[in-house]
This record gives structure tokens, sequence and C-alpha cells, in this order.
């Protein structure tokens, strides 16, 4: 039975997931959620994740919410097909992995998810980017982005000298900056940008960002 993904092609969170199930090379049937007539919040949704939020995984009889969660769920259970993104084999890469994971979720995604919210999301609800918030959150991604440039002056990528989970979780957000003028952050600094081109191009990563459009549907 293959597994199942609620959630919508534009969303960060949802794409996170697919990307981990492309790499994997895993079956799955992307079940839609509409945001903008929130589906989300219906009951039926809500049933499976109390928050109300994208995206939720199902897996026979397991029901799974947090995009994170999800995908070190799926790379551990399929360990032992496609890329291996944990580094299962290797104790020390396997931890290193695991810290940047943390940085991702604890540095970088506070930073740029405002940036991206004010470009992109708040215009299709009406509003107009607030250059405040844009201004003092890229602020917070510069002094992010010049640790990631020193680190990657010495290892192709973050954890080492290796594709990782910790990678792949950068690549939803990143895209959407891409498409913004806050891109020059990553098109400044020649070690990131040499990563994001080189993560942004894998065949698993071209796959989802083909469907990777913010519009109302």
């Amino acid at each position: 039975m293959a597994l199942k993904l609620h959630g919508a092609p534009m969303s960060t969170c949802t794409t996170r997931v697919m990307f981990c199930l492309h790499e994997k090379g895993v079956e799955f049937e992307l079940v839609p959620v509409n945001l903008f007539t929130r589906e989300n919040k219906n009951p039926e949704f809500v049933a499976k994740n109390p928050f109300g939020l994208v995206p939720v995984l199902e897996d026979g009889d397991l029901t799974l919410f947090e995009s994170r969660a999800i995908t070190a769920y799926v790379a551990e259970k399929f360990k032992d097909t496609g890329y291996d993104l944990l580094r299962h084999q290797a104790l020390k890469e396997a931890a290193l992995v695991k810290v940047w994971l943390e940085v991702e979720a604890q540095q970088f995604n506070p930073a740029i998810s405002p940036i991206i919210y004010q470009y992109l999301v708040s215009p299709l609800r009406g509003g107009s980017p607030d250059q405040a918030i844009i201004d003092t959150h890229k602020e917070k991604l510069e002094a992010v982005l010049d640790i990631y440039e020193a680190k990657l002056s010495s290892t192709k990528y973050l954890a080492g000298d290796f594709y990782s989970l910790a990678d792949l979780h950068h690549l939803s957000f990143t895209f959407y900056l891409m498409v913004t003028p806050a891109a020059s952050l990553i098109n400044e600094r020649p070690h990131v940008k040499a990563w994001w081109e080189d993560i942004s191009s894998r065949p698993a990563s071209q796959k989802v960002m083909e469907g990777m459009t913010i519009e109302q549907n």
C-alpha cells in the first residue's frame, strides 16, 4: 500500500517531505489539501492533525504530522533504499547530520520563513510586504548564512562531504527565497551559492520543484 501524503505542492512543509520521498524512491499518493479554502481546518483533516496544518503522512494505521518528524521516519524506515540521508553506517557522520538538522530548524527556518511570508504569501492574502519585518529577518538570515559560508568553505555539504537530510531540509524555503529580491543573500556568498546550485539540481529536487508555484487553487 502506497503512503498517503496529505498536503499542497506549493507548501514548504509538504514539499520538504516530498523531497525526502523522492530521494528514497518511495511511491506515495499526494492527497491535495486546498489551503486557500481552508480544507486543512475541516473536521476530517483536523482528525488527522489536531493543529490543522499540512502535511500529514498516512502509512497504514500510522498517521504522522510535523514535516521534520515525517522525513526522519521515512529516512529511517526506508534506510536500505534510495539515498542514505541519515548516514546509518557512520556514527560520527550521523551525529553531524543531527547537528545541522537542528541548525536548520532552530536558526535558519526562523530567519527565512518570515521573509518568504512577506514577499510571497501576504500578497495572496490581500496584504503587502512589510519591509520592516523583511529587513529584520534578512539581518538574521545574513548572520546564519555567514556561518554556512564558512562551513561550506571546508566541506561540500553542511554535515560533511556527503548530501544528507540536513541539506534537504533547506530546499523548500531557499527555493522560494531565490525568486525574491532577497536571493542576493545566497548569490553573494560563493560557497553557499555553489551548495544551493548543487542540492537544487538533484533529480529528486527538480522533480518536486516543478510543482512549487504559489498561487490560489
